[in-house]
């Protein structure tokens, strides 16, 4: 299995390019699914989750070529299989989004339940709740969910919890039902809007993605045919501007909407980071002293929960004492012992993180739980003194496309092996 040798405490510098949104990829490629052409899909990331999604695409019967390393040629317009096994599904959470896809095009889907990061309970109640309202049967048994319905018709859904897979569920579901369907208290992330762009793209009539209400009124087909851009990674732009800030460094981060990431923005700022904001990128300049601050992770445009981890790492080098309480995960927290292990502070209470900062970490070697973790796991190791090992990087080639070069690139001294 592969790890990362990082030698640490040498300030990134230069220019980076944030490359396509993975949430925004894994809910737009089942998608596909509920078209009856073919559609280009570009700027889509080279990462695994892209990869699983493909190799499921393929399995249910769709056509897909690469164009080139980031677009993608997609007609799933002959899809008849409905069924999606444990071993399709095993490595990722997003592919529930055949439930929803598979739903709206065949009136059924057997889905197993799915895999991917594991740090917390993620309840399918409110994914389930949509597709009952919309008229679908719902059985859940021996680990598969199955849906079953002779017609969805329109409905009023109100969420009782903001839930980005819920809300992007019940869209592909609803896009093709009777009627109208109306959601009360979708999520709001861009990725929820990219996804709703690429259905309108395709056909679809969806108002009001972004908003406090989303009002999808139903249409017989989606021809497609069309061009749709995945929208850059605001995540990855993320961890990138908190990589500069942490070691002193001083990096544009290019090919970004920076109106996506203002809730980093705005933390950066106070906790003493220099921001230059362009038309595209934001320019990141963290060589004073790091204050504290606390921060509360909440739906968008809250503070990004997949933003945590990585910000958790910068303020265990912040004077003074800082908090980060986690509001959607509860088991966020797999990376406080790894950071540990590197000299950080930090207790845990309940939801919330107190940490202490301390003028350097040191290296160790550690081992990535998750996604987000694996990436605050990194930052770490860029600023720490001596040689950090970063083990189980699986999860970080998951989400982020050639992390460890654009990295290389910046000025770290990155290996893998």
């Amino acid at each position: 299995m592969g790890k990362l040798v990082i030698n640490g405490q040498r300030p990134l510098n230069g220019e980076v390019s944030i490359s396509g949104s993975k949430n925004a990829s894994v809910a737009v490629l089942p998608a596909t699914v509920l078209l009856d052409g073919p559609c280009t899909i570009e700027n889509v990331p080279d990462i695994d989750d892209v990869k699983y999604l493909k190799t499921i695409l393929l399995e249910l019967g769709a056509e897909v070529r690469e164009i080139d390393r980031n677009a993608l040629y997609i007609d799933a317009s002959k899809v008849e299989k409905y069924t999606a096994t444990y071993d399709m599904v095993k490595s990722m959470r997003a592919s529930y989004y055949f439930l929803g896809a598979l739903t709206g095009k065949l009136g059924k889907a057997e889905v197993a339940f799915p895999g991917g990061c594991d740090f917390g309970f993620r309840p399918m109640d409110q994914h389930i709740k949509g597709f009952e309202a919309l008229g679908a049967k719902v059985d859940i048994k021996h680990g598969i969910i199955k849906t079953n319905t002779d017609k969805l018709v329109g409905t009023q859904i109100y969420l009782d919890v903001v839930s980005v897979g819920a809300t992007i569920n019940i869209m592909l579901a609803a896009v093709k039902a009777k009627g109208t369907t109306t959601i009360e208290n979708p999520a709001k992330e861009p990725h929820v809007v990219d996804v709703a762009n690429f259905l309108n793209a395709m056909g679809a009539d969806i108002k009001g993605a972004g908003t406090d209400v989303i009002k999808i009124n139903g249409v017989e087909r989606l021809p497609g045919g069309g061009i749709h851009t995945i929208i850059p990674d605001y995540i990855e732009a993320g961890t990138f501007m908190i990589a500069a800030a942490a070691t002193r460094g001083d990096v544009k981060v290019r090919d970004i909407i920076p109106k996506h990431v203002e809730s980093l923005s705005a933390k950066l700022t106070e906790v003493g980071v220099k921001l230059e904001f362009g038309e595209d990128y934001i320019r990141v300049a963290g060589n004073g002293k790091l204050s504290r601050a606390n921060i509360k992770t909440l739906p968008y445009p809250g503070f990004p929960t997949d933003l945590h981890p990585p910000m958790a790492a910068l303020l265990c080098l912040a004077d003074g004492t800082s908090t980060v309480t986690e509001g959607i995960w509860d088991m966020r927290f797999q990376y406080i012992d790894e950071l540990k292990r590197m000299g950080a502070k930090i207790r845990l209470e309940g939801r919330i993180a107190v940490i202490e900062g301390v003028p350097s970490l040191s290296g160790a070697p550690v081992r990535a739980m998750d996604l987000r973790a694996g990436a605050s796991l990194v930052i770490a190791g860029l600023t720490a003194e001596g040689k950090t090992i970063v083990h189980d990087i699986k999860y970080i080639d998951r989400g982020y496309e050639d992390f460890e070069s654009k990295l290389r690139n910046l000025g770290a001294e990155i290996e893998r092996i």
